[in-house]
């Protein structure tokens, strides 16, 4: 999916773009350009990628990139198309080649362009409250209502029949039709990806998005943070409690419900039809399958297959936890 909201000023020859960013170029790379920087799996030819753990070495001996960024003993798991760039840090010089192509990707400051909701051609289309303030390139379908105090910002795009709540802030967000966004949520701002330093630590561009499919509904103090290279989903009919976090990168799959005080740490993937209780804690960079159910606080720091049932800390068999807490 091409990015809809944030700029790219590519593309670079590769050579250029590695000495940019203080990489050397031990194999003399020249002549191609890149056009932009994906992920493993949606890289095409035109594309620089990375590789940085085992954990995803299926879907790097299937890339398209053209190069990829990665460790010498993974190296091997790239297919022959794909052109080795061996570094100490991929993570972070990912960052630091995005960086590059999406320069205002790393600063999440006030969207200042934001206008009245009464100085804008949304007053005859939408119900709304007190203090609605609208930026640039929104779009809101029909029949919308919007609570007192919200702020969409700019990049966003809303379905029909929306009703976003009360003190709410939206930006770089996809809608879709029959969502309901209820009281104080935070939607598609920076994730919390960032690279510990003691001076200074250094932040990673979100590029990502967040798209929320039709007939879901994001509880009350909710936040869902936007993608960094990849966009954040939350599936169609999916119901969120209140005071949910959902971090860069997750895909939540169709007919999810999930209870209060939740956290799903990031890049990390839930089937359909998962069922998770209060206060759950889901690690990031773990696949969740269909139809399965995760008790009310537990910590889930592996991967579950379909049609489980799983509770504890860490998470496991709901009847080896019910015998062993007899």
């Amino acid at each position: 999916m091409k990015n809809p909201f944030f700029k790219n000023v590519g593309p670079f020859k590769i050579d250029i773009l590695l000495k940019k960013v203080s990489i050397i170029n031990h194999e003399n790379f020249k002549k191609d350009k890149i056009f932009d920087v994906k992920d493993l799996s949606s890289a095409t030819k035109k594309d620089l990628t990375f590789f940085h753990s085992s954990n995803y070495s299926s879907l790097a001996s299937s890339t398209k990139a053209s190069y990829c960024l990665t460790l010498n003993n993974l190296s091997h798991h790239l297919p022959k198309s794909c052109k080795k760039i061996i570094v100490d840090n991929v993570l972070l010089n990912i960052a630091n080649i995005t960086k590059e192509f999406y320069p205002n990707s790393i600063t999440d400051d006030f969207d200042n362009s934001v206008k009245e909701i009464s100085q804008t051609t949304f007053k005859k289309k939408c119900k709304y409250g007190k203090n609605v303030l609208i930026g640039k390139n929104v779009k809101i379908g029909k029949n919308c209502s919007i609570g007192h105090n919200t702020i969409i910002e700019k990049n966003v795009n809303i379905g029909s029949n929306c009703s976003i709540g009360s003190n709410v802030i939206i930006r770089n967000t996809i809608i879709k039709d029959n969502v309901c966004i209820l009281d104080g949520c935070v939607i598609g701002k920076k994730g919390f990806g960032f690279f510990p330093n003691k001076k200074k630590n250094f932040r990673y561009p979100h590029i990502g998005i967040v798209i929320i499919n039709n007939n879901s509904e994001i509880g009350c103090g909710s936040t869902i943070d936007r993608g960094s290279l990849s966009n954040t989903v939350i599936g169609k009919n999916v119901f969120l409690d209140n005071q949910i976090h959902v971090a860069h990168n997750n895909k939540i799959g169709n007919n999810c419900i999930i209870a209060g005080q939740v956290g799903i740490a990031g890049s990390s993937s839930l089937g359909d039809n998962v069922m998770i209780g209060g206060q759950a804690g889901i690690s990031g960079h773990l696949k969740i399958g269909n139809n399965v159910h995760i008790g009310g606080g537990s910590g889930v720091i592996k991967n579950i297959k379909d049609n489980s049932k799983v509770m504890g800390y860490p998470a496991k068999n709901l009847r080896d936890f019910i015998k062993e807490n007899r």
